[in-house]
């Protein structure tokens, strides 16, 4: 996997893509060395998940930088590129497909995506699979809320998440 990273409005952002598509996203790191760790060893410490070598000019990763550096400057993005959601089993990766559809601004809850996949049950696994996200901002965890408005848990810190939509709302 090829990886790159850059600093933004949310401090350092890492992006790393397989053959398949972007695999990982992550941000708000204080160094490209931590960024860097992150996208090594995953937002969760799995150790090993593949090698990166950095690419800085990678054509993909060029563009997906530049898309989060929109984002990250207020912009409505639209993320119209490949994903690799390998990384996630068969139920998180149907999760983050519907999370997906969350438009730019807007937010839906944990129950709302257990609904849609046919798992109405399912809103706590629902939320661990947001929690599992490798691919931050892009699969839009951050605009899922708890079914009572709280804003529920984010991989990345709440301060993050409250940041993110903050943002959202004023564009």
């Amino acid at each position: 996997m090829n990886y790159t990273c850059f600093k933004s409005s949310f401090g350092w952002v890492g992006v790393a893509r397989s053959d398949r598509g972007i695999a990982r996203v992550t941000f708000g790191a204080p160094t490209d060395a931590a960024v860097t760790n992150r996208l090594c060893n995953g937002s969760h410490g799995k150790r090993g998940l593949h090698p990166l070598t950095p690419n800085p000019l990678d054509p993909e990763l060029l563009k997906v930088a530049a898309l989060l550096t929109e984002y990250f400057n207020g912009v409505p993005v639209d993320f119209d590129i490949k994903l690799d959601l390998a990384a996630g089993t068969p139920f998180q990766q149907r999760v983050w497909e519907t999370a997906l559809r969350i438009p730019y601004g807007q937010a839906q809850t944990y129950g709302w995506i257990a609904r849609e996949i046919g798992k109405p049950n399912a809103v706590r696994a629902v939320g661990g699979a947001m929690g599992a996200n490798p691919l931050a901002i892009i699969v839009p965890c951050h605009r899922v809320l708890r079914s009572d408005g709280g804003l529920g848990g984010y991989a990345g810190g709440l301060h993050w998440k409250r940041k993110l939509l903050a943002m959202e709302h004023r564009s």
